[in-house]
């Protein structure tokens, strides 16, 4: 697959791909964290803000090939 192709679908990817994460995250906290600790709901976003990060790399590795 020629590399402008991977990095237009891989862009499409990430611009599904992030907003969806989100919306997840924010709907177990919501389900999940209500009435719990402001420690745990900080601890909780904290780890489900970086956690994104890693198929969004491994998405955009992807996009880099040559």
């Amino acid at each position: 697959m020629p590399r402008k192709v991977r990095q237009i679908l891989g862009a499409a990817m990430l611009v599904v791909f992030v907003p969806a994460y989100a919306l997840f995250a924010m709907s177990v906290a919501s389900h999940r964290l209500a009435g719990t600790s402001i420690l745990v709901q900080t601890i909780f976003f904290a780890i489900a803000g970086l956690i994104w990060v890693l198929p969004a790399g491994a998405i955009i590795a992807w996009m880099q090939r040559p």
